[in-house]
């Protein structure tokens, strides 16, 4: 199998990782301000998450000769490794509920936001677990004012949503558009989020596309009127919502993404010596490989309930329709493959170099914030108080990507 052997390369998966795992939310955030249902999407995903996680293992777990102590993934399916195995599955068992919060976190409280709160909860809890399960192989001197950075990058995170947020009620509040009467999506009427809508599986057997066509192209991105056809579009409806019901998802998000890292390095370590003696522990290949599995069995089986039994206000689908919705299929079936090459090099890193540092993609927000800047016009026309906000939020993100990175050590043979 290959192995990364140097510190040089195991930062270079961790940053290609990071451009991944940046990139992939804005994808899905995408088809969800275009109006596909998430659970269509999310199906789509999960198929090239596996993929992904499949073509590693029978590629680099597959490469070289099979050794002792580092067997091959063909050779290590059948040894007997189940309490690591059980360990890579409870990783992917959390990081799937985690995906599948975050798909509906950002419509409620924003793509920059909750990637900024659910990694600092990573940061503060993953990182710490995985500090202490790596036998501190990490230079703390290093590591932990690294954390600090990335809090400060959250307070500051959270300043941008503030402040755009408010930059936002006021353009709407000095609007033209009544947009008070659009449907009750906006105030507190109830129907924006908790009545059903129309089943769709009617329409996409007649051919027709769910994906709203709508002029919010032709609106100029950040004004009153691209937010009100914003909200008009997308699958999701969110204005009038209680603000508690999106931070509660970040934060059971931030937890389960706090404790996959921790797990997987439980399965590939063998810390707690749980595996009988002369059995080899699970290389990152296989590790990854059950950890995909158990991460696409999870989504797949709440995503064909919720295809029945909608939440959050959503309209009612069923598999037929899944299976003819083709719109924006593309998108999630590469959303998949970025996430699941970003898990595997983000573990293939963090194998040599230390999970704690590889823990330095949780910095993805910086990614993340780029995209929502460039794809969907985020911060567009808002106060110079939000774009120095902004530009201090971007520049402690790299700050703190750089500060845990130069922490990675090497973890002994």
């Amino acid at each position: 199998m290959y192995v990364v052997e140097d510190k040089g390369g195991a930062i270079a998966l961790m940053l290609a990782a990071l451009l991944f795992l940046g990139t992939w939310p804005a994808v899905l955030t995408l088809l969800e301000r275009r109006g596909r249902l998430p659970q269509h999407t999310y199906l789509d995903y999960s198929i090239t998450n596996l993929l992904a996680a499949i073509l590693i293992a029978l590629t680099f777990g597959q490469i070289g000769d099979s050794k002792p102590n580092m067997p091959n993934f063909f050779t290590q399916l059948s040894q007997d490794n189940w309490s690591s195995i059980l360990f890579a599955m409870v990783g992917g068992i959390v990081l799937s509920l985690g995906n599948l919060a975050t798909q509906y976190a950002w419509a409620f409280v924003g793509l920059s936001v909750t990637e900024v709160i659910t990694s600092s909860i990573t940061v503060v809890i993953g990182t710490t677990m995985n500090y202490f399960l790596d036998d501190r192989i990490n230079k703390a001197e290093i590591l932990f004012p690294g954390v600090g950075c990335f809090l400060i990058a959250v307070c500051l995170g959270s300043a941008v949503h503030s402040s755009n947020s408010a930059d936002n009620k006021e353009k709407l509040g000095g609007s033209s558009t009544n947009y008070k009467d659009m449907s009750g999506v906006y105030g507190d009427n109830k129907n924006g989020i908790n009545e059903p809508k129309k089943d769709l599986e009617n329409n996409l057997d007649s051919g027709s596309n769910h994906v709203l066509t709508s002029k919010t192209e032709k609106a100029k991105a950040g004004t009153a009127e691209f937010l009100i056809e914003l909200e008009n579009r997308r699958s999701i409806k969110v204005i009038g919502s209680n603000i508690f019901l999106g931070l509660g998802i970040v934060f059971f998000a931030g937890i389960c993404f706090s404790l996959f890292s921790p797990a997987f390095n439980l399965a590939t370590n063998d810390q707690w010596h749980t595996l009988k003696k002369g059995v080899p522990h699970l290389v990152v290949y296989t590790a990854f490989f059950y950890f995909s599995v158990s991460c696409f069995i999870l989504a797949i089986a709440l995503n064909l309930i919720f295809l029945y039994k909608p939440i959050l206000g959503l309209p009612r689908s069923s598999l037929k329709a899944y299976v003819n919705d083709w719109n924006g299929r593309q998108w999630a079936l590469l959303a998949g493959l970025l996430c699941g090459f970003g898990n595997g090099f983000q573990f293939m890193g963090g194998q040599a170099a230390g999970y704690a540092a590889a823990d330095a993609v949780q910095a993805l927000p910086l990614v993340s914030t780029f995209w929502g800047v460039v794809l969907f016009g985020e911060y567009r026309r808002s106060s110079k108080k939000t774009y120095i906000l902004l530009v201090s939020m971007l520049s402690m993100f790299i700050v703190a990507v750089a500060v845990l990175m130069a922490s990675s050590g090497h973890r002994k043979a």
